[in-house]
């Protein structure tokens, strides 16, 4: 299981008692925020594309949209999503529980900006019932992030 991954990875940074596990879903933003008693925009969603032939993980904040003009300008191609096949597949993680731990080699991870207007954000943990709290900083430094990026919309009007 991907959570078991997820919580190994935490467990070798001293964290694993960090990982949240709902006993409901927590598979989309509105359930997920529910779950822990936050606002939606706290979420941070995990979204998986296509770029040139490799996958990329995109983590947004719960009430951001994918601008396409601003993502073709930043990646050069048309947002493609995966599908859920394709994501356990190429990413290690199913959808409802698609996070920036633990996933495989050659995945690259991307955080949009929408993230940083928070002191905490609630990304999951490789299930479709976990998240764990983290600051943008912390998401950054165990998302093993390759860059932030402006390519949202919606989230600052």
């Amino acid at each position: 299981m991907s959570i078991e991954k997820v919580k190994e990875f935490f467990s070798s940074c001293g964290m694993q008692d960090r990982v949240l596990e709902f006993d409901v879903s927590s598979a989309t933003v509105e359930l997920a925020a529910k779950a822990l008693g936050c606002a939606p925009c706290r979420i941070a969603k995990t979204l998986s594309f296509m770029v040139s032939g490799a996958p990329i993980l995109i983590v947004t904040a719960g009430d951001a949209r994918i601008d396409n003009a601003k993502y073709k300008a930043r990646f050069g191609a048309k947002a493609k999503m995966l599908t859920p096949d394709e994501a356990v597949e190429l990413v290690g993680h199913a959808v409802g529980g698609v996070c920036p731990f633990a996933v495989k080699d050659g995945v690259r991870v991307y955080l949009d900006v929408s993230l940083k207007r928070f002191d905490t954000v609630f990304p999951a943990c490789g299930s479709s019932s976990s998240a764990i709290e983290l600051t943008p900083d912390e998401l950054e430094t165990y998302a093993a992030s390759c860059a932030w990026v402006d390519v949202c919309r919606d989230w600052n009007t």
